[in-house]
């Protein structure tokens, strides 16, 4: 009966068992190339095309500076003094938000409410991050854009709100409790006891929302709320306005808080987070009503897509990676996530 549930809630398989049934069109796509890495070429400003192990302040520099959370960038054994001494500087006061140069999928993603944490954080963490100003407009959304580079106007293709993974307290249980209770936090209690180990045995007060990550993603946890009827001329307008200012950003998905919909379209009060390159996963298909089947089909479309951007700008002169090249970056950056995701499991 469980394995029979398993099957059927597909949105938690992990990556490779829900990719592994269509990577033949993947490897159609290389031959049809004839590059191996012939996604490079899609976002040519972006190191691998964005596909992965691409340092944040590469996109950040691209990007208006007005439509960014300030940030600024420590590396590991920077002194600490010196770290405190650039958070006066730079105006960003706690809470904040620490997560690595190089990431994804919401490792070592952080909110950090005092110069202890911070100092903790620091003090373990094996990579180059970045300290962030934490934004606290109430929503969190994804819009998954593209443009192919002969055209002025792109496309959205997914819009959704994302809710951190939460318990909501009842008075009467405590956190421990309460994540036993919740079908999501009970599979993944040891990890969530790991990090929230001080107040498992406090009671939750009654109506209020625990934060057990502030990671959008949803291999942290977090639902999707579609949002996808609100896409329109004006928001995409606004996600073109942004994507030619960038100049050669022609695929992937934005993360922007902002205080409503209506005052995104208005192009009020949100900031960019970050934006992902090609390797930024058509997310919409999560929570949203889709069948294995529409996943499927939707995760096609997008590698399609993909795969004509790469080509126009390869035709227009920009190369493939050589396959070595790509190789050995691709070696350097499993070893870097072997390193980060260990000290994931080590930092609370």
């Amino acid at each position: 009966m469980n394995l029979i549930k398993k099957i059927r809630n597909w949105e938690q398989w992990p990556f490779k068992i829900l990719y592994a049934p269509i990577v033949p069109v993947w490897l159609w796509y290389m031959v049809r190339s004839g590059a191996v890495w012939f996604f490079t070429p899609s976002n040519p400003k972006l190191t691998f095309g964005g596909m992965d192990g691409e340092p944040k302040k590469e996109m950040h520099d691209l990007l208006p500076v007005d439509l960014c959370a300030n940030y600024f960038n420590v590396t590991p054994g920077e002194n600490f003094a010196e770290i405190k001494k650039r958070l006066s500087q730079s105006g960003i006061q706690y809470p904040l938000i620490v997560k690595p140069e190089v990431g994804g999928q919401g490792i070592l993603f952080r909110k950090i409410e005092s110069e202890e944490q911070l100092r903790e954080y620091h003090s373990k963490i094996p990579a180059e991050y970045f300290i962030q100003e934490y934004i606290s407009y109430p929503m969190e959304i994804s819009l998954f854009y593209y443009r192919y580079p002969c055209d002025k106007k792109g496309a959205i293709t997914g819009f959704l709100q994302k809710i951190p993974m939460r318990v909501t307290g009842d008075g009467v249980h405590n956190l421990g409790e309460l994540l036993l209770k919740n079908l999501k936090t009970k599979k993944r209690l040891a990890e969530l006891r790991r990090k929230h180990e001080l107040n498992f045995t406090k009671i939750v007060p009654a109506g209020e929302n625990y934060i057990l990550s502030y990671a959008g993603n949803h291999n942290r946890g977090a639902d999707f709320i579609d949002l996808s009827s609100e896409i329109n001329d004006d928001l995409v307008a606004m996600l073109d306005k942004i994507s030619l200012d960038i100049n050669d950003f022609f695929y992937g998905r934005y993360d922007i808080m902002c205080n409503s919909v209506e005052e995104l379209k208005q192009r009020k009060n949100f900031v960019i987070l970050e934006y992902n390159g090609c390797g930024a996963e058509p997310n919409h298909f999560y929570d949203t009503g889709y069948t294995l089947t529409g996943a499927w089909k939707e995760i096609l479309k997008h590698w399609k897509i993909l795969y004509k951007i790469s080509r126009y700008n390869h035709k227009h002169g920009v190369a493939y990676w050589p396959f070595m090249k790509g190789l050995r970056f691709r070696k350097e950056t499993k070893k870097y996530y072997k390193i980060i995701n260990k000290a994931d499991k080590e930092i609370s």
